[in-house]
C-alpha cells in the first residue's frame, strides 16, 4: 500500500499556505475542479517538490443505478495522469437519479446521498465498481459518506457493507472519520463497532474533517474546527491499524494559515495516541498468547504478516476484475446478473431523490422530518455552489439573491450541472418577468445572453452598437 503520511485537501484559496505549510507529504485535490491541460501553477510546484497530488472525484455517483458513464471516467482517468497520481478516489453514494431505468426525467442532487445497505444496492455497487476498476489507469478507493437520513429494511451494517464491498472487488477505502462521527450522531451508528467490522488492510488514506450540531442533528460541514469526538475516532482507528496517509480536509470558511497548522497537529497527535495504544495491545497479546507450531524457539511471528497476505490477495483479485473487464467479450457484453437489482434500485432512487429535490411525496419508512431537513440543506447548497460558479449573480441581485435562488429550487430540480443551473435560474428569472429594478434586469439580461449561446458575445464597437440599435427599436 502506498505510504502517504500526512496530507491537506488543496484549494485554491489556500493554495499558498499549503505551499508554504511544513509537513506536508501529499495533497488531495477535486478532480473535478482541475482541467488537465490548465493546472494551477501551485500544484505543478507541488509536484516539482515531489508531494503527491491525489484527484478526489465526487460526481461518478458509483452508488447509483446506472452503470459509471464512460466520458467522466476518461475525463477523471485524464486527470490521473496530469497529475502523475498514484491512487485516485471516488465516494460510496450515488448522486442522480431518473432516466431510462425508471422512465422519468433525470434529476441531479448536486450533493453525495447514502446508498441502501441492501443486497441489491451491494450488487450493483459492486459491479460499478468493477467497470470504474478496468477504465482507471491506477488503483480506486472509495470513501464512506455522511448521512442525515436512513434508509428503511437495511440488511448490514456500514462495517460489514464496506467489507463485502472490499472483499468482492479488490477496492481500497477511504474511511472518513468525520463522516463516522457524523453518522453517529444521525443514525445511531457506533464507530467503534464500525471499525472492528472493516477490513483495516485495505485501506488507502483517512479522511479527517469538522462540522457542527445543531438540533440534534450534525452538519458535515467541512468548514469548521476538528471536534474532539472525531479526533477520538480517529485514535482508535490507530490503535487498531497504522493508516498509510491522513489528511485534513477544510472547503470553506478558511482559517488562517496557523490554525491549519494547528488542526494538522491535533490529527498528528490523535495519531500518535493510537499507535501508542496500539503498540501496548500487541505487546499484551505477545504476553499472553503460548507459542504455536510456527514458533518453535517461542519468539512470536509478528502479527502484521496475516494483514499483508489479506492485503496482497486483495491486490490479485482487483488484478484479475480488471483483466476480466478489459478482455474483448466482457467489454461487448452487458452484464445481466444485476439487471433486476438495478431497476429496483433505480425506482427507490428516483422516488428518494425526487421527495428531497422536486417535492414529491416522501418515500414510505423514510424519516419524514430528516427528509426535510436534507432537502432544505440541499437547496441551500445549490444556492451557494451556484454563488460560487456564477459570483456575477449575486452581485446582480444584491440581498435578495438567496432569497430568490430557493424559492427558485422548490420547483426547479437541478437537471444538469451548477452551471446549467445558474444559466437556468436566470433564464427564469427574466421569463417569469421576477425583477421588478429595471437596472437589474438589464445587467441580468445581458449577463444570460453573454453565456447561454453557443459562443461568447463579440465585444467589437460595431457589433455592440447593433445589438443597442436593435433593442431600442424592439422596445418602442
Amino acid at each position: 500500500m502506498e505510504q502517504l503520511g500526512t496530507g491537506i485537501g488543496w484549494r485554491p484559496e489556500i493554495a499558498d499556505a499549503v505551499e508554504r505549510m511544513p509537513g506536508i507529504d501529499w495533497v488531495e485535490t477535486v478532480a473535478e475542479n482541475v482541467c488537465p491541460g490548465h493546472l494551477p501553477e501551485s500544484l505543478v510546484r507541488l509536484r516539482e517538490r515531489g508531494v503527491t497530488v491525489i484527484p478526489h472525484g465526487v460526481s461518478l455517483g458509483l452508488g447509483g443505478a446506472e452503470r459509471p458513464d464512460a466520458g467522466r471516467l476518461a475525463a477523471l482517468a485524464e486527470r490521473v495522469e496530469a497529475l502523475g497520481a498514484p491512487l485516485v478516489t471516488e465516494h460510496i453514494a450515488f448522486v442522480r437519479a431518473g432516466g431510462p431505468l425508471t422512465a422519468s426525467p433525470r434529476l441531479e442532487a448536486g450533493h453525495l446521498l447514502p446508498v441502501p445497505r441492501t443486497r441489491d444496492a451491494l450488487d450493483v455497487l459492486c459491479e460499478n465498481v468493477r467497470f470504474a476498476q478496468a477504465a482507471l489507469p491506477v488503483p480506486l478507493a472509495v470513501e464512506n459518506i455522511a448521512a442525515l437520513i436512513s434508509w428503511p429494511g437495511e440488511e448490514m451494517t456500514e462495517g460489514q457493507f464496506l467489507y463485502e464491498l472490499a472483499d468482492r472487488t479488490g477496492v481500497r477505502l477511504l474511511i472518513d472519520v468525520a463522516n463516522l462521527h457524523t453518522n453517529h450522531v444521525n443514525r445511531g451508528e457506533d464507530p467503534a463497532k464500525a471499525l472492528a467490522e472493516l477490513p483495516l488492510e485495505a485501506i488507502a488514506y483517512v479522511h479527517v474533517a469538522g462540522g457542527f450540531e445543531r438540533d440534534g442533528v450534525w452538519h458535515d460541514s467541512h468548514a469548521h474546527p476538528i471536534p474532539q469526538p472525531v479526533l477520538d475516532v480517529l485514535t482508535d482507528l490507530a490503535s487498531r491499524v497504522s493508516p498509510p496517509g491522513v489528511l485534513l480536509e477544510r472547503d470553506e470558511n478558511f482559517p488562517e494559515p496557523a490554525e491549519l497548522e494547528r488542526e494538522l497537529g491535533a490529527i498528528r497527535g490523535a495519531l500518535e495516541k493510537g499507535e501508542v495504544e496500539r503498540r501496548a495491545s500487541t505487546d499484551r497479546g505477545f504476553t499472553d498468547r503460548a507459542p504455536s507450531a510456527a514458533e518453535p524457539s517461542g519468539e512470536p511471528v509478528p502479527f502484521g504478516g496475516a494483514a499483508q497476505e489479506q492485503e496482497a490477495v486483495r491486490e490479485q483479485r482487483a488484478s484479475e476484475e480488471r483483466e476480466t473487464m478489459r478482455a474483448p467479450d466482457a467489454a461487448q457484453a452487458e452484464p445481466t446478473v444485476t439487471d433486476p437489482a438495478r431497476q429496483r434500485l433505480a425506482l427507490a432512487q428516483a422516488a428518494l431523490l425526487s421527495a428531497l429535490v422536486a417535492g414529491t411525496p416522501v418515500p414510505e419508512g423514510f424519516d419524514r422530518v430528516r427528509v426535510g431537513v436534507q432537502a432544505r440543506a440541499l437547496a441551500g447548497k445549490r444556492a451557494d455552489v451556484v454563488a460560487k460558479v456564477a459570483p456575477e449573480l449575486p452581485v446582480i441581485l444584491g440581498g435578495g439573491y438567496r432569497r430568490a435562488f430557493v424559492a427558485y429550487t422548490h420547483g426547479h430540480p437541478m437537471t444538469d450541472g451548477y452551471r446549467r443551473d445558474a444559466l437556468d435560474f436566470a433564464g427564469y428569472l427574466l421569463a417569469e418577468g421576477r425583477l421588478e429594478d429595471a437596472r437589474t434586469r438589464a445587467e441580468l439580461r445581458e449577463w444570460w445572453l453573454e453565456r447561454s449561446g453557443p459562443r461568447p458575445r463579440s465585444r467589437r464597437p460595431g457589433v455592440r452598437l447593433a445589438r443597442a440599435t436593435r433593442r431600442v427599436l424592439l422596445g418602442r
